[in-house]
């Protein structure tokens, strides 16, 4: 899958969900430390469960962050049935 995120300094966000499970989380652009770190952490993981663990997170005064954005994509790929 692939998905553009909005508000945040990385450009696109790629991931598979395969048996219900998060895998291949990677980012363009952005933090690529505290990114890799997210994706290497999420790998594996119930989709569900990440989303539940991610989504709201803030980044400093913006509405938004990565790992927020990872969950809507993650929720926008669960929704239209991937």
């Amino acid at each position: 899958m692939e998905y553009t995120p909005k508000g945040v300094c990385s450009r696109q966000i790629h991931f598979d969900i395969v048996d219900n499970k998060v895998r291949n989380v990677s980012f363009v652009g952005g933090c690529s430390g505290n990114l890799q770190g997210i994706g290497r952490l999420i790998e594996g993981m119930d989709v569900n469960e990440a989303i539940a663990r991610i989504d709201g997170i803030k980044c400093g005064f913006k509405s938004t962050s990565c790992p927020d954005q990872l969950a809507q994509a993650l929720k926008a790929a669960v929704a239209s049935g991937n």
